[in-house]
């Protein structure tokens, strides 16, 4: 009988990573208040978990929840009404179903990214907002990906709902034709989305579990959706690079195995042939941009590795280009140890150096420690490896870093290593 009391907690779980976008927009569209929405679907979660395990899971649990939520909201104004208000939203829920295909995104989530990247929006809360509202990333986990502190990004994102409230701003999906100014901010979106589920190699966090599957969906998606946006054709080369590499980062007792020796044909084929092609279909279009020079950049790795060449100056142009587009500390802090790898350690040094606020980012040691390496001071890089080794939570990079990995490989957590 144990596993029985988890079901209705699981089908919450399940129902919550499927639907909670499409929920979501569907309660905001009447709200027009994200912060109020999340707050009547959290009390029908919550009110889920406490009647499912008495009365059973119902035969449409996302009708369920959605009464529940609209109730909560105040939609409804009469019990007795609740039946025939309940037929409304199944009526209306099948509908959807049934009109998937013609819907302009395809899919609610994606729609509700860019519902999220309005105008009216400030454009540094768009993509922060799209991840906490549709892919469900806590305040935290999102400022980890911008490099900000919690406190800084929970303020940000108070903020723009609260425009979002006091503003009227209308929670409408957007026209196709509107898709093209808001696309920047959606691929920024589902990049970090990736990127902050890559961390989590061993799959640790329950919470991200998926989350790197739902990221290579939207991407996918936004470049059917727009083939003729370069940008959204190169996001999804790179997340297919990244994401066809996946089995060959750890070995079998689970060590961390960097890209230089990871084995290709543990790399998944079909997704490397997808991603070069996706890859020339940008490059054909003439308007290069940050994710299709990134991905460019990940091309050149995996080919690196498949031939046994060494690329190094293309690499370090590559970043140098890609720093023109989006001088990010990431790519800053890659683009020097392509610099160091090129055979210019002293000067990317000196760029690494001139980095003040990144000394708290962990990458930053990890590459600090190979250009020292690479200038011969051997106590310098294993001192700035120990310190990368300390800002890591996984088990496997931090033996990497102190077993002196960092002397032949390219910087754990920086170059060619992912997102």
């Amino acid at each position: 009988m144990e596993p029985a009391r988890h079901m209705p907690a699981a089908m919450a779980e399940q129902v919550a990573r499927a639907s909670y976008g499409r929920l979501l927009a569907l309660v905001s569209a009447r709200t027009r208040d994200i912060a109020a929405a999340e707050d009547t679907l959290a009390e029908a979660f919550a009110a889920a978990l406490a009647q499912w395990s008495v009365q059973g899971v119902p035969a449409n649990p996302e009708g369920w929840l959605l009464t529940t939520a609209r109730r909560a909201a105040g939609h409804q104004r009469a019990r007795v009404q609740t039946a025939t208000r309940a037929a409304d939203v199944l009526a209306l829920l099948a509908e959807e179903r049934a009109d998937r295909p013609e819907r302009p995104f395809g899919d609610e989530r994606l729609a509700l990214l860019f519902v999220c990247a309005h105008p009216a929006i400030e454009p540094d809360a768009q993509a922060p907002l799209m991840l906490q509202t549709v892919l469900g990333l806590d305040a935290a986990r999102i400022a980890a990906a911008f490099l900000l502190s919690g406190a800084t990004m929970g303020q940000r994102l108070v903020r723009a709902k609260r425009k979002i409230r006091d503003a009227g701003i209308a929670f409408a999906v957007p026209d196709m034709a509107e898709a093209p100014q808001r696309l920047g901010a959606v691929l920024a979106a589902i990049y970090a989305a990736y990127g902050t589920a890559w961390d989590d190699t061993l799959g640790a966090d329950a919470r991200l579990a998926g989350l790197r599957g739902e990221a290579l969906f939207l991407a996918r998606l936004t470049a059917e959706l727009l083939p003729e946006q370069p940008e959204a054709l190169g996001l999804l080369a790179l997340i297919l690079h990244c994401e066809a590499r996946q089995s060959a980062r750890r070995g079998p007792d689970g060590a961390f195995v960097p890209l230089h020796l990871q084995d290709p044909a543990l790399w998944t084929r079909d997704l490397v042939v997808e991603a070069e092609a996706a890859l020339r279909r940008a490059a054909a279009l003439g308007k290069p941009g940050r994710f299709q020079t990134e991905a460019a950049i990940q091309s050149l790795h995996a080919h690196q590795r498949m031939t046994g060449e060494r690329f190094t100056t293309p690499l370090a142009r590559l970043y140098d280009l890609l720093a023109a587009f989006a001088p990010t500390t990431g790519v800053m802090v890659a683009r020097a140890v392509a610099h160091a790898e090129d055979g210019a350690p002293d000067a990317a040094l000196a760029q690494l150096e001139a980095m003040p606020g990144a000394r708290t980012y962990q990458p930053w040691w990890a590459a600090l420690a190979r250009v020292h390496w690479l200038c011969g001071d051997a106590t310098a890089a294993a001192a700035a490896a120990a310190n990368a080794a300390g800002l890591t939570t996984d088990p496997a990079i931090r033996a990497f870093l102190l077993a002196g990995g960092y002397r032949f490989a390219a910087g754990a957590g920086g170059t060619g290593e992912g997102p």
